[in-house]
C-alpha cells in the first residue's frame, strides 16, 4: 500500500507529511536526504485524515498553542529504534536531554552512540522531538533539519525569539541533568 503525503509550509521550511491509514509515518524536511527515511511509493493526498490532523497540530505547535501531539503515529523502525523514539516522545516540551540520558532511559547506559544512530533515523521530526536531544556538553549536535532549525525549535519551545539564549539555556539544563545523574 502506498503512503499518502502532503507538503505543508512552516516557519522552518516546507515539511512533507507522510501517513498510512494507521497514523503519521514521517515528517520530512524540505531538503531531507531520501536515504535517511526510506519509504515506498508516495501518493499526494491533501485531504487524508491523518495528514489533516498532523498539519493542524503542527500549525498549533508553531503558533504556540500546542506542546504535545495526539495524531496517531505509525513509524517503521527496529525494536531498539522504536524504544528510543518512545523515550524521545517523553521529553517534556521546552526541556532537553543528552544522548547519554536517553541511553540510560532505554536501559543501555553505554549505548549513547546507538541512541544517536536511532535519533538520526527518527522519521517523525518535531512530533517525536529529536531536536530536544543535545550533546553531553550541552552543545547542539546532529539534526537532520540542520542545527539552525534545531536552534529555532529550542528557542520556540523556550518561548524566546532569541535563539542563542535558548541554546544557552538548553546547554545549562542538560549540564545540570548530567551532573545530577552522575551524583545520584
Amino acid at each position: 500500500m502506498p503512503y499518502a503525503y502532503k507538503i505543508t509550509p512552516s516557519p522552518v521550511g516546507k515539511l512533507k507529511l507522510v501517513a498510512t491509514d494507521r497514523g503519521l509515518a514521517a515528517v520530512l524536511w524540505e531538503n531531507d536526504d531520501p536515504k535517511r527515511i526510506p519509504l515506498s511509493a508516495l501518493v499526494e493526498s491533501k485531504d487524508h485524515p491523518i495528514l489533516v490532523v498532523a498539519e493542524r497540530e503542527l500549525g498549533e505547535y508553531f503558533a504556540g498553542k500546542r506542546t504535545s501531539f495526539s495524531v496517531p503515529l505509525d513509524p517503521v523502525g527496529t525494536e531498539f529504534q522504536n524504544k528510543v523514539w518512545r523515550a524521545l516522545a517523553e521529553i517534556p516540551f521546552g526541556e532537553t536531554r543528552s544522548y547519554g540520558d536517553i541511553a540510560r532511559r532505554v536501559g543501555s547506559p553505554a549505548g549513547f552512540r546507538a541512541v544517536g544512530a536511532a535519533n538520526r533515523c527518527n522519521p517523525l521530526s518535531i512530533v517525536v522531538p529529536c531536536h530536544r536531544v543535545i550533546g553531553s556538553s550541552g552543545k547542539l549536535v546532529g539534526f537532520a533539519g540542520g542545527l539552525s532549525i534545531k536552534e529555532h525549535l529550542l528557542a520556540h519551545e523556550a518561548g524566546r525569539g532569541d535563539h542563542r539564549s535558548a541554546w544557552k539555556a538548553a546547554r545549562q539544563i542538560s549540564l545540570a541533568e548530567t551532573l545530577a545523574s552522575a551524583a545520584g
